[in-house]
């Protein structure tokens, strides 16, 4: 086991009453083991300052030093988020981190403007809360991204939109309506007006349309790790459940999943002269190809197209 597959870090944990960790959170992770002669029981001073309990919400809040095997299986709850933290922090690459299990280290969590909360002190808080200005944001197991993390270089215009874990490469911008999960995001410069699921990659120069959906692995039991290609266009209000190559696009509005039956127009007829098709999942990851609806069958096709794909706004993602 190399260095490399070990990420380590000191941070804050937040402690229930009942004694439940609602979340950890770790400024500045780092890849490798916890360096020799570091003494855990001399934090940084700006950790030290900021252990200390909340009586609003009830919690505890104390220091955490971890450092944790990356293909290893999350073992508790801070251990869950010095992996998020890693993969936000572009320590480590979607679907290269264990996140086996991971839900079940995750507690459900009441997620306020002043921090996490839990869900049954809420009611008995609320008032107290509502006084002091704190807002209830969510109940979830997983925290916004930008609470945690501020990834360089990014632009992200609804901190909502975003889940720690995501991973955001320089040049990314996440718009209002763009959506990015936990292991998942751009190895690129990338336009997000659409919905990054769980396990998805999107490649470098690609534009995820206003109200498009990639398919991920958390839900319908698929197992297919979906990912796109490098300057490719998933157009507004389209949705693949496979993968794209480089150079692709797929029109608006159009719904790829993988036994999606598509016609190949570039392809020499049958005996029969019926046009050649085939399953979305055998055209999986291909490149240079443009996916649409003909407009007077109704049928789903693919044709091959020369030249490179999109080109973003060079000024908009510097």
């Amino acid at each position: 086991m190399t260095e490399e597959r070990w990420v380590w870090g000191a941070g804050l944990a937040t402690i229930a009453d009942d004694g439940t960790v609602l979340d950890t959170w770790f400024p500045s992770p780092a890849a490798g083991r916890i360096p020799l002669g570091y003494d855990p029981q001399l934090p940084p001073d700006e950790l030290d300052r900021l252990a200390v309990p909340d009586a609003r919400r009830s919690v505890e809040v104390e220091i955490v030093t971890l450092e944790i095997d990356l293909d290893a299986a999350p073992a508790s709850t801070s251990d869950a988020y010095l992996r998020l933290h890693a993969l936000s922090h572009r320590l480590a690459a979607p679907n290269t981190v264990n996140l086996d299990g991971i839900f079940g280290h995750l507690p459900n969590v009441a997620w306020t403007t002043a921090g996490p909360v839990h869900p049954d002190a809420l009611t008995r808080l609320r008032p107290f809360l509502a006084r002091e200005g704190i807002q209830v944001q969510g109940l979830d197991k997983f925290p916004r991204l930008l609470d945690y993390v501020t990834p360089p270089g990014v632009r992200i215009a609804d901190a909502s939109r975003v889940r720690l874990g995501a991973y955001l490469s320089p040049g990314t911008t996440v718009m209002h309506e763009g959506f990015v999960n936990f292991n998942a995001g751009t190895l690129g410069q990338s336009m997000v007006e659409g919905r990054i699921s769980q396990g998805v990659v999107v490649g470098d120069g690609s534009d995820i349309g206003g109200g498009a959906s990639i398919m991920g692995t958390l839900s319908g039991g698929g197992t297919h790790k979906v990912s796109v290609g490098a300057r490719t266009l998933l157009g507004a209000n389209a949705g693949i459940g496979i993968s794209l190559g480089d150079d692709c696009v797929v029109e608006a509005g159009l719904y790829l999943t993988a036994g999606t039956k598509v016609v190949l127009p570039d392809e020499p007829r049958r005996a029969d002269g019926s046009p050649t098709t085939a399953k979305g999942a055998d055209l999986s990851g291909r490149d240079g190809l443009l996916f649409r609806r003909n407009s007077l069958s109704g049928a789903v096709e693919a044709v091959r197209r020369a030249g490179v794909g999109v080109t973003l706004n060079e000024a908009l993602h510097a």
